[in-house]
């Protein structure tokens, strides 16, 4: 690993006070109540905040002192960890590890989706559709999975002579499993185009979501078949928000030198059915991902879509367990349907830390969802924050609202 010296005093003195962190009496609690949270035993409203495209403004007030482009990259990671605990203040469980990611590659789908950027470099890219008639699905390829294990096992040991007496460092495979169908579909073919196909073309996209099905599957059966499933019932990411924490996974029978899809959460989203009926989405995404969930010991669904008319088909998948309940639902109609059957993951408006930050509104806000939702189980993740108008004490203000009012209920 290129880190001089200097360098990497700078990144062991940053490990260490990621370490003191993580040692913290509050750790724990916060892992027992997410235990029981994840659970569907409601203890309170568990909060999280992801910054997500804001750490780039919030970075602007956290000095990188690191000479090397590596330490640097590292040293951002150390620092964005430290200032989520001093500022954020929400329930986030800072675990005392520093993870590798084993080096796996795949041989793509045979063709690749094309965009048109934007101008604006935080714009949307348009599509530049690659699916132009029903032949071109058989240009697409299933992926064929390798491991490189020697570059593996360097990035382990590079990392181990960093952190290894400070941190517990670990080589770690697949552990966020998540299925995005139609998003490929999407991808391929573009957004209007998908939408138009629904009705005009509909064995087009049955024969898509089959293949893409298809090909997901065959993925989870080369990560068992290499041995590169990892436990998540951790502080892993789960769904579009939440943690893994549960002491229901791994299932009876677990070997921790072979993990199993059934030791596992998993999730699925289609985000790009925002629009589509019930039915639809039944019929062209549901079906598909109800198979490809089965094999999973739990499961969450969706992002940025509203489910608020599709919870029924949400319940119907197996091993249901967390819930995206995104900022544009109908939150009194989606307690009263989900009460504490899975977890209430509520997705509150982002763009309330944008243009004028109004506290009261906020606290009245929040203060609505947490008064319908008295009889869910239910997680405030607010995500999606792509600016805070470069005002990241912003961050902290909505935080300590929505601890306070969680505190409450």
């Amino acid at each position: 690993m290129d880190i001089s010296p200097s360098d990497r005093s700078i990144l062991r003195d940053l490990a260490r006070q990621l370490a003191d962190i993580a040692d913290l009496p509050i750790q724990a609690e916060r892992r027992a109540m997410w235990m029981k949270h994840n659970r569907c035993q409601r203890v309170r409203p568990m909060v999280l905040v992801y910054p997500e495209g804001s750490w780039r403004e919030i970075h602007e007030r956290i000095p990188v002192t690191c000479e090397g482009d590596l330490a640097r990259g590292i040293e951002a990671n150390l620092r964005s960890t430290i200032y989520h605990h001093e500022h954020l203040r929400d329930d986030a469980v800072i675990e005392k590890e520093w993870i590798v990611r084993k080096v796996i590659h795949d041989t793509g789908w045979g063709l690749e989706p094309k965009w048109t950027p934007s101008d604006d470099p935080n714009g949307a890219a348009a599509f530049d559709p690659v699916l132009l008639e029903p032949a071109d699905l058989d240009k697409l390829a299933a992926p064929t999975i390798s491991v490189d294990e020697e570059a593996s096992q360097t990035n382990l040991a590079e990392a181990q002579d960093l952190f290894g007496d400070i941190l517990d460092v670990t080589l770690r495979g697949v552990s966020h499993v998540s299925f995005h169908l139609m998003n490929q579909y999407t991808a391929f073919r573009g957004l209007g185009q998908a939408m138009m196909d629904m009705v005009a073309e509909p064995q087009l996209v049955h024969d898509a979501m089959a293949f893409f099905a298809g090909a997901q599957k065959g993925l989870i059966e080369q990560y068992v078949a290499l041995n590169l499933l990892e436990c998540n019932n951790d502080a892993t990411y789960q769904s579009s928000g939440g943690n893994g924490y549960t002491d229901e996974l791994p299932a009876p029978g677990f070997d921790p030198d072979r993990v199993r899809p059934c030791d596992l959460w998993a999730s699925a989203e289609a985000q790009e059915m925002a629009q589509v009926s019930p039915a639809m989405h039944e019929e062209f995404c549901f079906q598909y991902e109800r198979k490809l969930l089965e094999p999973f010991g739990l499961t969450g669904y969706g992002c940025c879509e509203d489910l608020t008319r599709k919870l029924d088909g949400v319940l119907s998948l197996p091993h249901m367990r967390r819930i995206s309940i995104a900022p544009g639902a109908d939150v009194d109609r989606c307690a009263e349907q989900l009460g504490d059957r899975a977890i209430f993951s509520w997705k509150p408006q982002p763009a309330q830390l944008c243009g004028r930050f109004d506290p009261d509104h906020i606290r009245a806000y929040l203060r609505h969802t947490l008064d319908v939702t008295r009889d869910c189980v239910v997680e405030i993740v607010l995500k999606d924050t792509h600016t805070c108008d470069h005002h990241p004490e912003r961050f902290s203000i909505w935080t300590d609202i929505a601890q306070e009012l969680a505190a409450e209920y």
